[in-house]
């Protein structure tokens, strides 16, 4: 079996290509990413060698790029990762994000479709999605499949736009297609732009940490390892045409992560308790600052066996142990110095 993985080298991406490398000796995983800031071939160092991977250089919208792949490898199956994914980001530059999120998701599906000429045997394109297309919660209630979609970000409306796109394909040309929405993933490898890794870094170098508003805004948290393998459940077990939310049944507000992080880092670090804790900054809340996300992963668990492994107080452990053994990572990436890794051996 050939699968083309999209965005593998980025954070969720990097995990999904390695469990499906590892797990599955007879399937032969191409990766496609185009190794935008946010890429580091560095997160997949352990298995760039395994005769079962391919990496290529690409974007998701180039069409005769895609073309070629497909016609090279006759993909059975495609997980579809690769997306713009920092709300932030998206404020300052929409248009990026309905470039990848939007135009190169329909590039994708419709490479997909000329490629497989309406023989969809054995054949599936995965959508990998984010809770945030629902909108915000109050202070009670969940997501659930049934939710209508209320994106309030250009990130979050650009991914809800590639949901219904892939919905299309699935409803107009009878492909078969798979969606999931996950709740917040952390863990190792991911870009310290994002709250925990870079609440993280300024903790080990004493720089002040950022708090949207008061810190009230909750957030249900999944262990990326956990999220990656209720992909793969969801991948060879879950139904052709349905959607299934992945929630890690961890909420927390920030102001709370961040002290549980300033707490377990003061411990790690042989610091005086409390200490990291003064460096926590308020600053402007953001625009459209969703409230609360939480997931009901019910579906997920009575039809596919599927739950998180991990509580967020031994995952936040684990995350934050990795970050201390991997400071070499941590460095390269914070200063930029990883993107020269790429020069002139992929034309970047």
């Amino acid at each position: 079996m050939n699968i083309l993985i999209t965005g593998g080298a980025g954070f969720i991406g990097s995990h999904l290509v390695r469990l499906f490398v590892n797990k599955y000796p007879s399937y032969h995983i191409v990766n496609i990413d185009a190794l935008t800031y946010a890429g580091n071939l560095a997160n997949l160092k352990d298995i760039e060698d395994k005769s079962n991977y391919t990496f290529v250089k690409g974007n998701i919208t180039d069409a005769a790029l895609l073309q070629t792949l497909f016609d090279k490898y006759s993909f059975n199956a495609i997980l579809h990762c690769a997306a713009e994914s920092h709300v932030d980001r998206s404020i300052t530059d929409p248009l990026a994000f309905i470039t990848t999120n939007v135009v190169g998701t329909a590039t994708l599906l419709h490479a997909a479709k000329n490629s497989w000429h309406g023989n969809y045997d054995g054949k599936l394109f995965y959508h990998i999605s984010t809770d945030e297309v629902y909108g915000s919660l109050g202070d009670t209630g969940f997501f659930t499949e049934q939710t209508a979609y209320d994106p309030r970000s250009p990130y979050s409306a650009s991914k809800a736009s590639s949901d219904h796109i892939v919905r299309a394909f699935y409803h107009t040309y009878h492909m078969p297609v798979k969606i999931s929405n996950c709740s917040n993933n952390y863990g190792p490898y991911h870009f310290p732009e994002k709250l925990i890794p870079l609440c993280i870094n300024n903790i080990i170098n004493n720089k002040p940490l950022p708090i949207y508003g008061k810190g009230e805004n909750v957030r249900d948290w999944l262990f990326v390892e956990d999220h990656v393998k209720a992909i793969d459940v969801i991948f060879h077990n879950g139904k052709v045409g349905e959607t299934y939310n992945i929630g890690g049944h961890n909420e927390w507000t920030n102001i709370a992560l961040v002290k549980e992080l300033c707490k377990q880092m003061d411990i790690k670090l042989g610091r005086t308790a409390g200490q990291s804790e003064k460096l926590i900054t308020y600053v402007t809340d953001r625009a459209g600052h969703d409230l609360r996300y939480a997931i009901d992963a019910s579906k997920l668990k009575n039809e596919l066996g599927w739950m998180p492994s991990l509580q967020f107080e031994e995952g936040i452990s684990k995350t934050i142990d990795w970050y201390l053994e991997n400071t070499k990572w941590l460095e390269e990436v914070t200063s930029g110095n990883y993107l020269k890794y790429y020069e002139g051996m992929y034309g970047a």
